[in-house]
């Protein structure tokens, strides 16, 4: 894993999963404990010869590796709530 500040200052830690041949999940953990439903995730899609290759996989250390600090910023802006918010209207995540 590795770490990003957003723009609040929130430290989260970064982590690549489900990877496939042309895309992963990048999940992005907050650092609060308990937080779960604060995590955010989004997808990368892959430019990458591998993606051609419907057996292929991507490695997510080696993914994680490449992406550099505006790549995970963009994903960050990017991502969505893992967890719904507790009514459908209400956008803001629980605490």
């Amino acid at each position: 894993m590795r770490t990003f500040e957003s723009p609040d200052g929130t430290s989260w830690r970064v982590e690549v999963t489900m990877p496939g041949a042309s895309n992963a999940m990048v999940v992005f953990h907050h650092p609060e404990a308990g937080s779960g439903r604060r995590n955010r995730y989004a997808w990368y899609n892959a430019d990458v010869p591998e993606a051609r290759s419907v057996t292929a996989r991507l490695d997510p250390d080696a993914l994680l590796t490449r992406l550099n600090d505006d790549d995970i910023a963009r994903l960050f802006r990017r991502s969505m709530p893992i967890s719904a918010a507790d009514s459908p209207l209400d956008t803001t995540p629980s605490q």
